[in-house]
């Protein structure tokens, strides 16, 4: 994937927003938006040293259902409506409406769905993470949103889990000696996996370098006390390992951790990394993390303190179940007749909780929306993405209705620039330029 792809690739990030509106009753109005406003304006000045830099700054609040926006500040175009302190408007629908960062009528913005968790650190550790991503840039850090799809696979996500494990006890310490036993036995989990997994190292670290420092920053933003801290990360986790697919969330439970635990012994850590930086080897130096020479051996006598057995025996049975899915994915998408959409300027948008590698054709999204040059693709049914980003894949077409065409679970809403075309020797349906 080129550099341009990555920067117009939006990532919703679902699991936080479910995670943080459970049993959600809050209304929406212009007087909360602005104490929404003013509570990440007011952490974030109390926190300048972070990044040496302000975090705050122009900000989109949106309800997903009517694509109603709440800004922080006038866009230049001069599109937004001004309601006091609170500028508002429609979000085109053009753009698709994610927690992400986005480049629109002459600003960067932050852009949040609506509504907000109801606890404040919640609300403002979210605000704080796409705030960061919004000033990700500015300080040096690529925007890379690389698979992980050896997390899709058994010794993948055991060794995944057992490294979030000794995390998990890591928090729960009581003495300094007990902390750092258990922070060599995550990192030798995670040195093992790497192991097992050619590149596997390069693309997590890709993942924890852009969503894992921007949690980070949230985090600290938060404003949370030990215990609070503790108690989010251990629920977190708990909630983190229920999710269908690890491959690209991780990172928000790994390197938070990490970075978390490093800023109570030095508040500058994250302004001493880059773009370049080995996450890993950084915190292990940090933390004078001694790794064993025969990581297989070392893994197989720790295993047992984090429940080992019982992890390998539900990825056993998850592993069987995930072959079969995989095997109707390949007859939906490449065995049998399909509709292949290339790509020429997109931009994209989906739930990174429960999407499906298929071994080498590519990533199923059960629910994705996509929009490029030819109109918008919206999929609630799954879709098969290329492993280069350039094309898309889902079932032909049911009804064709001028401009907008319909199958098992997608609607294709076409500009008049473009039409579908069917190959009557394959079967496959593609879509041409008049």
């Amino acid at each position: 994937m080129n550099l341009t792809m990555r920067q117009t690739i939006l990532i919703s990030l679902f699991f936080l927003f479910v995670q943080g509106i459970k049993g959600q009753t809050q209304s929406i109005s212009r007087d909360s938006i602005s104490v929404f406003f003013d509570e990440i304006k007011i952490t974030s000045e109390k926190n300048t040293k972070l990044w040496d830099k302000e975090i705050y700054g122009p900000t989109i609040l949106i309800d997903p259902k009517t694509r109603v926006l709440f800004a922080n500040e006038p866009d230049e175009a001069g599109i937004l409506k001004s309601d006091g302190n609170v500028y508002t408007g429609i979000l085109p629908e053009k753009i698709n409406i994610a927690n992400t960062a986005i480049d629109w009528n002459g600003k960067r913005w932050a852009m949040i769905m609506l509504p907000l968790p109801n606890d404040k650190s919640d609300r403002v550790n979210l605000l704080g993470h796409e705030s960061f991503h919004r000033i990700q840039p500015a300080l040096g850090f690529t925007l890379n949103n690389d698979e992980n799809n050896h997390l899709d696979q058994k010794e993948g996500r055991i060794y995944l889990r057992l490294e979030l494990e000794a995390l998990k006890n890591a928090i729960g310490s009581s003495s300094e000696k007990e902390l750092q036993e258990h922070l060599v036995n995550a990192m030798t989990f995670r040195k093992y996996r790497n192991t097992l997994y050619k590149n596997s190292a390069g693309t997590e670290n890709l993942l924890e370098l852009n969503e894992g420092i921007a949690e980070f920053t949230g985090l600290i933003l938060s404003g949370r006390n030990k215990k609070q801290t503790r108690s989010y990360f251990l629920n977190g986790i708990d909630g983190f390992l229920k999710n269908p697919t690890f491959v690209r969330s991780f990172a928000y439970y790994t390197t938070s951790v990490y970075g978390y635990l490093l800023y109570n012994k030095d508040k500058d850590w994250n302004k001493k990394i880059s773009a370049k930086t080995d996450l890993t080897n950084y915190f292990i130096q940090a933390f004078n993390i001694k790794i064993s020479a025969d990581l297989k051996k070392a893994v197989e006598k720790i295993s047992g303190q984090y429940n080992a057995q019982s992890i390998i025996k539900e990825e056993s049975e998850r592993e069987e179940q995930t072959k079969k899915r995989i095997a109707e994915y390949k007859l939906k998408f490449i065995d049998q007749p399909h509709f292949e959409i290339q790509f020429v300027k997109m931009n994209v948008s989906f739930d990174p909780r429960n999407i499906m590698p298929v071994e080498d054709k590519g990533t199923v999204y059960p629910a994705i929306r996509v929009t490029d040059v030819w109109g918008i693709l919206t999929v609630e049914n799954g879709a098969l993405m290329s492993p280069k980003w350039d094309k898309i894949s889902i079932s032909n077409p049911i009804k064709i209705e001028s401009k907008k065409i319909s199958g098992d679970g997608w609607i294709l809403e076409l500009t008049d620039d473009y039409k579908i075309m069917k190959d009557e020797r394959s079967g496959n349906y593609t879509l041409i330029k008049n």
